[in-house]
């Protein structure tokens, strides 16, 4: 009897096994799968293949004739990787002591974190703070509205030096002191690194 050469490689799930046997007749091809045992026979060349690396599922397995070699895929059992296509590694589909049983593809799936839940989370501790508290709290309308309040409140005095303080410094200064704003016309101070220009 003639042994065949034959060549593996492997996915996660199958194992392909090419057998080189030139010019086989897909009549008298022959192949017997077991859980851990792949028998191949055409004539009398004969490849046994035995324990196999892992569990196979026999009902899955499957195989096809070509001019050069047959090719025939292994389903695997256990999702993983085997390394050898044979050997004396326990089987990790049978129950032992020692082995753990294989985790089932779902409960492989990692657990997501769920950012959006985890940001309006910290969004919703954070609270929203009033112009009352921040004058600069919701940007410039919340400003204005901020300054709307204070000359609503002000009294006539307070009122003038904001008008005249605004007015004549082109909008850069706003002073709420008419005993120092009535004295003098209120220069313009720009922003530090920004140049004022009169407008058209």
């Amino acid at each position: 009897m003639a042994t065949l050469r034959h060549e593996f490689y492997e996915s996660d799930e199958v194992v392909t096994i090419s057998v080189f046997d030139k010019g086989a007749d897909p009549a008298d091809v022959k192949l017997e799968f077991e859980p851990r045992k792949l028998t191949y026979t055409h004539g009398d060349k004969t490849l046994v293949l035995e324990p196999l690396k892992g569990q196979v599922d026999p009902t899955k397995c499957s195989y096809t004739v070509g001019r050069v070699k047959i090719e025939v895929k292994l389903a695997k059992m256990a999702i993983g990787r085997w390394g050898d296509l044979i050997g004396d590694s326990p089987d990790p589909l049978s129950p032992s002591p020692t082995s753990s049983k294989p985790v089932p593809t779902e409960a492989v799936r990692k657990v997501r974190k769920n950012w959006e839940g985890i940001t309006t989370d910290i969004l919703s501790q954070d609270k929203e703070r009033t112009t009352d508290e921040d004058p600069n709290a919701g940007g410039d309308a919340a400003l204005n509205t901020f300054f709307q309040k204070i000359y609503a409140d002000a009294d006539e005095d307070t009122k003038r030096a904001m008008l005249k303080s605004y007015q004549e410094s082109g909008g850069t200064t706003l002073s709420t002191n008419w005993d120092e704003v009535r004295k003098d016309h209120v220069s313009v101070k720009p922003p530090e690194g920004s140049e004022w220009k009169r407008w058209g």
